[in-house]
């Protein structure tokens, strides 16, 4: 659907005629994985494909919502002092949630609103849904209401609604990459500090394609806890001799003189995977910088493979997708990105033969896993903001 699409709908279902129109993206981690609960950095971006809301406030206290992609449940309705948790409003929750939490912060919103969502983000492949509806409704209220708020402070709710409203204990890459993204380029950034600095990404003849493996994810969480538990082992083995608060504050050559310390071949794999990846992602930023995209390419190939071997998150599916793309002609990289076990892979791709990439990935992974992959080609877009023109989705 396109903005004109979706003024229409607005205007049939709430009987408004001049909405506002907003959007935020959905994110990819390029590199980077599974160091940021480890001291580390991530490199993520924002995409173009996200979350579109149309909005306009109301005279009284009520505030009515509804999803293009929830038709089935219909307008979900609420007043503006009842902002409590509810199970039966399902998706609701999040921007009900955001909207709970920039009041609690002191955000003067006297008045209820309609709001129309639309999301365009593959639901389940790990892009970020949740997060991109988050901060859409915050750029939302923020204009709506004229708040004025610093955006770091609303990507720091959009993650207090994750982990206090929702119950999902997530870091904040995910809203920060959104509310922060920027076109062409990707954010280095320390989610402990939230120190971040932005790195051009000048793709020209080259996108990024998303490989969604289309596998359920349900060994992710559980891997997850193991794998943080992992790494506190291997941290607190190495802090008897080394002089560190966490993992990544080693450099590989400190790791490799180090190592033997740990007493288990397993947590030395996982630890080393998150000082390696530490040093590629800082990698990954100077090679940006130099313009040098082969590099990157190459740095994601190996950050794959640190994840299949020493990390042990990736899974047939994943690797399938990955290694299968590395043959192909026209792939400058690939990776699996996010949590692992399912979920999607990333490569980036020759814009020009991206359609016989996808074939031929698509054909292997139909033969050997037995279903289809879903593809979605993308540019790295700008984080959450109001679209003052009609656009296209």
């Amino acid at each position: 659907m396109d903005v004109k699409q979706l003024r229409t709908l607005y205007q049939e279902i709430f009987h408004e005629e001049s909405p506002r129109v907003f959007f935020a993206p959905g994110r990819i981690n390029l590199i980077g994985e599974h160091t940021d609960y480890n001291g580390g950095y991530v490199f993520p971006c924002a995409i173009t494909k996200g979350t579109y809301a149309l909005a306009s406030k109301r005279s009284d206290k009520k505030i009515r919502m509804y999803s293009v992609n929830f038709k089935e449940l219909g307008i979900v309705e609420f007043e503006l002092e009842n902002l409590d948790y509810e199970a039966k409003h399902e998706w609701a929750n999040y921007p009900k949630g955001m909207l709970r939490f920039l009041k609690e912060s002191g955000c003067s919103i006297g008045s209820g609103f309609d709001v129309l969502f639309y999301g365009n983000i593959p639901n389940g492949a790990g892009l970020s849904s949740s997060a991109s509806i988050e901060l859409v409704t915050g750029v939302l209220l923020d204009s709506l209401f004229e708040l004025s708020m610093d955006r770091i402070e609303m990507v720091k709710i959009g993650q207090q609604v994750e982990n206090k409203f929702i119950g999902v204990n997530s870091g904040i890459m995910d809203q920060f990459a959104i509310g922060m993204g920027r076109k062409n380029a990707g954010i280095l950034l320390n989610c402990d500090t939230l120190e971040y600095e932005y790195a051009p990404i000048e793709l020209e003849r080259h996108s990024i394609l998303i490989m969604n493996t289309n596998k359920r994810r349900e060994l992710a969480d559980s891997k997850y806890n193991e794998r943080r538990s992992e790494c506190e082992q291997a941290l607190a083995q190495l802090q008897k001799k080394a002089d560190i608060q966490e993992l990544a504050n080693l450099s590989p050559s400190e790791f490799d003189e180090y190592q033997s310390i740990i007493d288990s071949e397993v947590l030395r794999k996982r630890a080393k995977h998150v000082v390696y990846e530490n040093s590629r992602t800082l990698e990954a930023l100077k090679e940006l910088k130099n313009g040098n995209l082969e590099a990157f390419g190459e740095l994601m190939n190996q950050s794959h493979l640190s994840l299949k071997n020493d990390y042990e998150v990736t899974g047939t599916e994943l690797d399938t997708l990955a290694e299968t793309a590395w043959k192909e002609d026209g792939v400058l990289g690939a990776r699996m990105t996010g949590a692992g076990f399912g979920g999607c892979a990333i490569a980036i791709v020759e814009t020009d033969k991206a359609e016989a990439i996808m074939k031929a990935i698509g054909k292997v992974y139909k033969e050997k896993i037995g279903y289809e992959a879903e593809f979605y080609q993308v540019l790295i877009g700008d984080g959450a903001k109001e679209i003052k023109e009609v656009e296209g989705i």
